[in-house]
């Protein structure tokens, strides 16, 4: 598949890939690589054409993200995480959604996990809480935090001045995501600012249709990015040592898992699935995509030996990165459950 918006993040790559040491150092996404994206109009894929969004299909979003991280796997894992959080504009009321749209640097992050609470007020809420691993919390000027409040579980979009940001963010991989914890306290929120995921969308994005564990084909496709990446490394590093039988296989098997990945999951989403079980191939595709990519990093980082464990190389960085990623609920050995107990139901 090929189209505008993928050559121009490819064109985008090697700034990217230029600032990645010192993003990775600073745990941080230089400011002017978030701007290109926001220029790009990466965090508005998802959103409806009426509003600005790019109204962009989940296969063509699939592309675009794996791309992003095997350019950088903390860019493409904030891209991602702004592109699909970016879809909750579409639950809100039109007129709020449309003039949140009007920021030409719009970018959402957040935690949708209930995590706070919230008292009705006049005009709306007041929510106290704290909420763990926002990805892009450094970037974003919203964020989207759930709750429960006396109605039900529901979910709130924050003004970034409103939220304390706290540096928890230490990890092994994705070290430039800054996925921090926040927190607020007694914070007002109003009403169009309020939304129950499980109600109608009323503005359809191009996600609409799909389930809310969408997130999951995002963390695969990242997850796939760093593993063509880390395949590309390899086949420089095994080209260079010349024929061997041992680095010829381990190219092969780690092309094999990457594509294969990838074919799978672009595949079952190629459009919304009409029942359970085209939900669980779904999320079976995801999950197995991201095993793939892990496996894949594995094998080639085992196979270049000592030339592997460098800090300054980048095959280090890529085992790292992939792990991280695939640690990610949404691809997690309780989601493979799931799906299988769908799939084993009776026809």
């Amino acid at each position: 598949m090929g189209s505008q918006i993928l050559e121009d993040v490819r064109a985008l790559a090697p700034l990217i890939r230029a600032q990645s040491d010192q993003a990775e150092a600073d745990g941080l996404i230089g400011p002017d690589v978030i701007e290109k994206l926001n220029d790009l109009g990466i965090f508005r894929l998802a959103l409806p054409a009426e509003f600005g969004g790019r109204a962009t299909d989940p296969r063509e979003m699939i592309l675009v993200f794996e791309e992003l991280g095997r350019a950088d796997g903390s860019v493409g894992w904030c891209a991602m995480i702004g592109a699909i959080t970016g879809m909750s504009l579409t639950y809100l009321p039109p007129r709020t959604a449309s003039d949140l749209m009007q920021d030409e640097r719009l970018m959402i992050a957040g935690v949708g996990a209930p995590n706070g609470e919230a008292q009705t007020v006049d005009g709306g809420y007041r929510l106290t809480g704290r909420w763990s691993m926002a990805s892009g919390s450094r970037h974003s000027n919203w964020l989207v935090a759930g709750a429960r409040t006396p109605e039900g579980m529901r979910v709130m979009l924050l003004r970034a001045q409103d939220v304390t940001v706290h540096p928890t963010w230490n990890a092994l991989g994705l070290r430039a995501t800054s996925s921090h914890d926040f927190s607020v306290s007694d914070v007002f929120v109003p009403s169009d600012r309020v939304f129950d995921v499980g109600a109608e969308v009323r503005s359809p994005g191009s996600l609409s249709g799909f389930p809310l564990t969408v997130l999951s084909f995002g963390v695969a496709a990242v997850a796939l990015g760093i593993a063509r990446a880390a395949i590309e490394e390899f086949t420089d590093l095994a080209r260079r040592k010349g024929p061997n039988a041992r680095l010829a296989t381990a190219a092969a098997e780690a092309t094999a898992l990457h594509r294969s990945g990838l074919a799978f999951l672009l595949d079952v989403y190629a459009e919304p699935a009409r029942d359970a079980v085209g939900s669980a191939a779904q999320q079976l595709a995801a999950v197995s995509a991201a095993r793939s990519a892990a496996q894949a990093v594995d094998l080639v980082y085992a196979a270049a030996g000592t030339a592997a464990v460098h800090a300054s190389g980048p095959l280090q960085r890529y085992l790292r990165d992939v792990h991280t990623a695939a640690q990610h609920g949404m691809v997690s050995a309780n989601v493979l459950e799931q799906a299988g107990n769908t799939l084993l139901e009776p026809a």
